[in-house]
């Protein structure tokens, strides 16, 4: 949190509407205010330009000067690499290195003023333009009923409901019948269920099933996936194309209007309808949008006619064909099966209906279309199952009590109630149906009748336009979604030749080219005739229904499911034999870093990815034994999960230290076995503490398996420790930073260090050289050699993090942005068992005339990173002044280690300071009046809203090498966590980006 100066200048303050302008250039010392100058007047809407900057830079704060800047989506936009400091975001050498005049030093955010509250600003993908040139038109975007619901309801009702639905309820029965639908739903519902779950995790772009699927289990599933996906839905095109162009021919036929010839025909009709539904493609999503909602309305009005037809009294010719209206004894006898010819068994049946459930990813393969994909497609998939799920069942039971299996068609078949040897339901309501059901060479009814629908319907051609809807609807989806998926894999590059295709056109990036090569192909099997179906992948509940799907596709066409398992390990082979150069942050990446080392120089070879991003520790814990409560801190929240390493430095010369290293270290692994913590033990010799920190910090890990974090303990006698420990402990937080790693320090009100209760209770007339429990890091220089043995079997000693906290709160004070790590590790805290019932709320600075839209600011940015924060709360008093008592406690606590210089110049203060590097300067104390007083004020805060809470996180302030001594510097924290019930966490981030929205 290094504040900027700020000259005066004649210029008029620039008002920035809650914000102020600073400097992009840090080309001077760091400026300070009077004592009170900022608790009493610097507000947001004061600003100074600095002489030094080209230009001036609006950033919300809550009130102070600062380079550090509070969260905001922009800081996060359109990051993908872990490296990413994010747009906006200082980085540690512009808070934490000494000053250089280098006018590239910060770089210089581009930020607008009405974004900079932390709303979401346009990906590249959604930018309006370049300056200079007309804004490009916005693109059409679909919310979840037109541009999910309707699709897929569109794609999964299909002929089967019309013509094969009523024929399966007359072999299954109604019962069976309904079995088959909901066991053919439970799969599709799982599938949808895994789409839900991918496409919430994270942005989604274009590229439909295709892009999810790649983005969630990497390139090699993907690519070899997606290709094929493409190639069925343009293969799908045909099929359902052929399904219409059949139907026309019948109708053709039975009027004996033939074109040509029946088989000609199909070909003609299905390249003109073809050719139609390309045009209207062409046309764009807007007039394609309209196409399939006018599909869908006339299958709406084809099901209510079917419905208000089952009500309206049977006419004799209806009687004739086995229609009677509703009857509880037809109910009861088409209740139970009837199987006949070789298709009448269950498991026939359900390879019959099956492929009518599926097409739930139409919706999904527009995803580049829709308003919010990670909204839209959950919802409008789940309800699209649903309402089709709905309409089967309904469909089944209503035919299903109308209607009887047998009827002749024949008037002449009409007898008297009662008549002698008619045999039959149909008996009872003055027709004989005997003898045709006896040959079985009835026409009509259920098992006979496949136009049943449309007869009971209130007007035949409703049904017929029905079944044209349908197939036209279907054709029309796949043949959108096949160049759309086809687009995104020709974009990735994972296949030679095919990035051609990847071209976009117009506002929508419309896929001109993928929808010529999809005609062409669907114009080749309409020609030649031929018609296949496809089928999907899902984890848990997913992995049942995955091994369903692979029986599935076995029992229908055991040779096709062959063929297909054949190019999908073809496809993906090449691509692990090629390595694409693509990182989207696999799972495969994921599952890796989880394996034992022995995979680490692959997972080497693996670029880093925000998604797969792990807290790697290293916790300086001494003897692990020595810091229980420090070990079950990070042990908590990195187990199964992240590496964590336990340092330890043994201070003195390397042929003493050495054998107590090679004797201690199994023994200290074993104490952590028997803990059940997840962790590496590790040691160095050095000759003082810092360096053997700094040998730890570069050489800790292996390959990728390297830490990030570095974790501490409080040094709690600070103020009574020699002076050059004191250094050596602020100089190790300097070092993390340099080293770029987030450094995480840990204070209790009891302390951590629990050796001298140990040794005490072992030998009660020890006592420890240098207390090293007051260190809060590590070092083993006068606590002797324990047996590794009695090490392993000592009594453990129970922590916090041990217990169950019950519904507490975990309090986290974000207050500035570090990259995300101040929220992650509490997060990953909060998942775990004992944790698991405390409600974490969050806190940020603010003003008070901003509150709420503040507020809403960083509840929008928390619901995309997806960590399930929804209590936040907005601090408007963060600028208030501390009360006076607070204030004369800060300078009492500073006054051993000033200089009381009386503000010379710099050279003299320099000579006075000379071997006592720790001293505070009168200069120094002005100049870091403001921030002393922030942490004075962030402690009455903390104390007011947190005194009971479970667990407290805040953001670490960081002190500038060569500007803040190291004793101002421990004054600063132990203002801010002073007096404090519950553990402090105080957390700093390397000014990377952590957390991520993106799928990608």
């Amino acid at each position: 949190m290094a504040e900027l100066p700020v000259p005066e200048l004649p210029a008029a303050p620039a008002r920035c509407s809650g914000r102020f302008t600073i400097s992009t250039l840090l080309g001077m010392e760091e400026g300070g205010w009077g004592p009170y100058a900022p608790a009493e007047g610097a507000g947001c809407d004061s600003a100074h330009p600095t002489h030094l900057s080209g230009g001036t830079l609006c950033t919300r704060t809550f009130g102070y000067n600062t380079v550090d800047v509070v969260p905001a989506y922009e800081h996060y936009a359109n990051s993908k690499g872990v490296r990413d400091a994010g747009k906006g975001r200082p980085s540690l050498a512009d808070l934490h290195s000494i000053l250089k005049p280098d006018p590239g030093h910060l770089r210089t955010p581009v930020s607008d003023p009405q974004r900079s509250n932390g709303l979401p600003e346009p990906g590249p993908e959604e930018a309006a333009g370049e300056p200079g040139r007309a804004p490009t038109p916005e693109p059409v975007r679909f919310g979840w009923v037109k541009g999910v619901m309707i699709r897929c309801m569109l794609n999964i009702w299909g002929v089967i409901l019309y013509l094969r639905l009523p024929w399966i309820t007359a072999q299954a029965g109604i019962a069976l019948t309904w079995l088959i639908i909901l066991m053919s739903v439970t799969v599709t519902t799982i599938t949808g269920l895994s789409i839900s779950a991918i496409s919430t995790n994270g942005k989604v772009k274009s590229g439909g099933t295709y892009f999810l699927i790649s983005r969630s289990l990497g390139p090699e599933l993907g690519g070899s996936i997606g290709l094929i996906f493409a190639f069925a839905n343009a293969v799908a095109v045909a099929m359902h194309t052929v399904g219409f162009a059949e139907t026309v021919r019948d109708l053709l036929q039975e009027h004996n209007s033939l074109i040509v010839d029946p088989t000609n025909d199909i070909r003609i009709i299905g390249v003109v309808t073809v050719t139609v539904l390309l045009g209207i493609s062409l046309a764009g999503m807007e007039w394609e949008a309209k196409a399939q909602i006018l599909f869908f309305l006339v299958i709406l009005v084809s099901f209510i006619n079917y419905l208000v037809g089952t009500v309206i009294p049977a006419t004799a010719e209806k009687q004739a064909k086995g229609f009677f209206s509703y009857r509880a004894d037809i109910f009861a006898q088409n209740f139970v099966p009837s199987w006949r010819g070789p298709e009448g068994s269950f498991f026939g049946l359900f390879s019959i209906f099956f492929p009518s459930a599926t097409g739930i990813l139409a919706g999904a393969n527009i995803s580049g279309d829709l308003k919010d994909p990670a909204v839209a497609i959950p919802k409008g998939t789940l309800m699209a199952i649903f309402w089709t799920t709905v309409s089967y069942l309904v469909l089944s039971a209503t035919i299903g009590a109308c209607v009887v299996r047998d009827a002749s068609g024949s008037l002449n078949d009409s007898v008297p109630l009662g008549s002698p040897g008619c045999e039959g339901l149909a008996c009872g309501y003055g027709w004989n149906f005997t003898a045709c059901a006896q040959r079985q060479s009835c026409r009509y009814g259920l098992s006979n009748y496949y136009q049943s629908m449309s007869m009971v319907s209130g007007f035949g051609p409703l049904i017929t336009a029905g079944i044209f809807g349908a197939t036209l609807s279907s054709a029309l989806a796949c043949l959108v979604s096949a160049p759309k998926v086809f687009q995104c894999l020709c974009k990735d590059q994972l296949y030679p030749l095919i990035g051609f295709f990847g071209k976009g056109y117009g506002r929508n990036s419309e896929p001109i080219r993928g929808y010529m090569l999809t005609y062409i192909i669907a114009i080749g099997f309409i020609l030649i005739g031929w018609r296949p179906s496809f089928r999907y992948y899902s984890k848990w509940a997913a992995l049942f229904g995955a091994t369903v799907s692979v029986v599935i596709m076995f029992l229908l066409t055991w040779w096709a499911a062959l063929i297909a398992f054949g190019i999908v390990i073809f496809l993906l082979g090449y691509v692990l034999y090629k390595k694409p150069d693509v990182n989207w942050g696999s799972s495969m990446q994921a599952s890796s870093y989880n394996m034992a080392l022995n995979y680490s120089v692959g997972l080497s070879e693996v670029d880093e990815h925000i998604k797969n991003y792990r807290p790697q520790c290293l916790v300086l814990t001494g003897p692990p034994n020595f810091r229980p409560a420090l070990v079950d801190f990070v042990g908590t929240f990195t187990k199964n999960l992240s590496l964590m390493l336990c340092g330890n430095v043994l201070i003195g010369p390397r042929k003493q230290k050495m054998p107590e290293s090679r004797l201690m270290a199994d023994g200290h692994t074993k104490w952590l076995v028997k803990r059940k913590i997840k962790a590496f033990y590790t040691d160095v010799v050095a000759e003082d503490l810092r360096i053997g920190v700094q040998m730890l910090i570069q050489a800790a890990g292996l390959g990728k398996m390297r830490p990030n974090i570095l974790v501490l303990g409080y040094k709690r006698n600070w103020q009574m420790a020699s002076p050059q420990s004191l250094e050596d402990y602020v100089g190790i937080l300097h070092d993390a930073f340099d080293f770029k790693y987030g450094v995480c320090l840990m204070r209790m009100k009891e302390g951590l260090n629990v050796s001298r209760v140990m040794q005490a209770h072992i030998n009660p007339t020890f006592e420890a050289a240098e207390h090293p429990e007051e260190n809060g890091i590590s070092g083993r220089a006068a606590l002797g050699t324990a047996d590794p043995i009695a090490l392993a079997g000592e009594q453990q000693a129970s922590t916090i993090f041990q217990s169950e906290q019950g519904k507490k709160t975990i309090d986290i004070y974000w207050l500035f942005d570090d990259g995300g790590l101040t929220l992650l590790i509490p997060y990953l805290l909060g998942r775990k068992k004992r944790w698991g019932k405390c409600k974490i709320r969050v806190f940020v600075g603010g003003q008070i005339n901003r509150m709420d839209e503040e507020r809403k600011a960083i509840v929008s940015l928390l619901s995309k990173f997806r960590l399930g924060f929804h209590e936040v709360h907005i601090l408007p008093d963060i600028n208030q002044k501390p009360r006076p008592e607070h204030i004369k406690r800060f300078d009492d606590l500073i006054a051993p280690f000033r200089l009381n210089d009386g503000f010379k110049d710099e050279a003299t203060v320099n000579e006075m300071r000379q071997g006592c590097p720790w001293k505070i300067s009168d200069e120094e104390v002005d100049k870091n009046r403001a921030k002393s007083l922030r942490q004075v004020r962030l402690n009455e805060i903390l104390l007011d809203y947190s005194r009971d809470a479970a667990l407290i996180a805040i953001t670490l302030p960081i002190g500038r090498k060569g500007r803040c001594p190291s004793s101002l510097y421990m004054a600063w924290l132990e203002t801010l966590s002073q007096d404090l019930r519950p553990p402090i966490i105080l957390t700093r981030g390397n000014q990377e980006n952590v957390l991520t929205f993106y799928c990608q």
